[in-house]
């Protein structure tokens, strides 16, 4: 009955509904859409780091990760990958064996890391095949070598010619080469760029005298945000005899910045919730002392106070339900729109993204979440709201309302 009552009597003054209704559907849309490209750039953030080189979890031998060094590398072993393959959330395992060497030119000489790679199954966690510029991609069985350009630049080597690979194998022994180059890698980290060597893990495990060794196994998720849910349950499962590592474990520092990064948006949002509850209490203030004698009569007939405070309740609720969800779906085609076309940032900005090796776009994200947390977040703010008229309403005086 009082729900009936309450939509009839929002409906009697249109024009104060509809301007406090749209002032939530305004505010729904501006919070939506500040939520959905804060999540979406931060999302992105993770899984450019995740799909740039580390990969989302990794499997190492105990205390790799604290000495990186072939020593430290383990055999490979089957059972190991069949446990890893066969958990629910992984796609693929994929093996490399990394080391530190010197690469050489007839004229120049550059520290380079060293990464024996499965050419077939890489491309699932870091998509190295798309980031040829010349040349062309490995395969299982080459002889060759994938160089990235500063490197390449640096020693004055192009595709077809030899890059000299010199280092320090497994247990010691000296690891020295020379390699024809297949192919030309960008990264957009200029560190990378200028010290990447890929090649297949069969000719590593030679180079270095490791045959059957890796020194991680790189797994291949279906979601990067669950890979620490994924690190605790492997690490539950997996032998004591290999340590199981999350990319905020092996990078806490990057982890910290994005951590740093959400604090800051939480701060812009709370006042951009701030404004939103006094716009919604300005408008709460509006009806309420526009009311105030048809108050005092309902008091003065005996309607009682308590029922007539959950009425404007069910009213100051239902209007801003109309908001919310006209302002939820208002904001879905517009999120949708910069989900698949994202913003390009400025030229300044570019520079900075691709040193980190980000990609220059502010991407929205469409998780459902963030459309339903807006309208319960602004459905509470307007539930709090809804105090002030209650407290009106009990301290009321009909009299002097009728007065007003």
């Amino acid at each position: 009955m009082l729900l009936k009552l309450a939509w009839r009597n929002i409906w009697k003054n249109r024009k104060r509904t509809l301007i406090s209704a749209t002032s939530i559907v305004f505010a729904v849309v501006l919070a939506t859409l500040m939520n959905s490209v804060t999540e979406g750039v931060l999302y992105k953030l993770q899984e450019n780091v995740v799909s740039f080189y580390s990969g989302a979890v990794q499997v190492h031998k105990d205390g790799y990760w604290d000495d990186q060094s072939l020593d430290n590398s383990m055999m490979t072993n089957d059972t190991l990958i069949n446990q890893l393959t066969s958990h629910e959330g992984i796609n693929g395992v994929i093996q490399r064996l990394e080391s530190f060497a010197l690469s050489a030119s007839e004229d120049h000489t550059r520290g380079c890391m060293v990464v024996g790679i499965e050419p077939e199954n890489e491309p699932m966690v870091t998509g190295v095949d798309k980031k040829i510029t010349k040349g062309e991609y490995l395969n299982k069985g080459d002889n060759q070598v994938l160089v990235a350009e500063g490197l390449a630049q640096y020693l004055g080597l192009d595709v077809g010619d030899t890059l000299v690979i010199i280092g320090q194998g497994y247990h010691g022994i000296n690891a020295a080469d020379k390699f024809p180059i297949k192919g030309l890698l960008h990264f957009a980290s200029p560190d990378l760029n200028k010290r990447m060597v890929y090649l297949p893990i069969k000719l590593a495990q030679h180079l270095f005298g490791a045959p059957d060794r890796v020194t991680a196994l790189v797994l291949a998720v279906d979601n990067v945000v669950e890979a620490e849910e994924l690190e605790k349950e492997l690490s539950r499962t997996v032998s004591a005899e290999y340590e199981v590592m999350g990319w905020k474990t092996m990078m806490p520092e990057l982890h910290q910045l994005l951590q740093n990064e959400r604090g800051e948006n939480l701060v812009f949002q709370m006042v951009l919730y701030i404004l939103i509850a006094f716009g919604i209490f300005g408008t709460v203030l509006m009806m309420t002392l526009e009311r105030q004698y048809e108050f005092g009569v309902l008091v003065a007939i005996g309607m009682r106070r308590i029922k007539l405070s959950v009425l404007i309740i069910l009213e100051n609720i239902l209007i801003t339900l109309i908001g919310a969800i006209s302002g939820t779906l208002l904001s879905i085609p517009v999120v949708m729109y910069f989900h698949f076309n994202p913003i390009q940032v400025g030229e300044s900005l570019q520079k900075i993204y691709e040193e980190w090796g980000f990609e220059p776009i502010f991407y929205f994200s469409v998780d459902p979440v963030i459309f339903i947390r807006q309208t319960v977040i602004v459905l509470i703010i307007a539930l709090v709201i809804s105090i002030y008229p209650l407290l009106n309403i009990l301290r009321l005086e009909p009299v002097t309302a009728m007065r007003k």
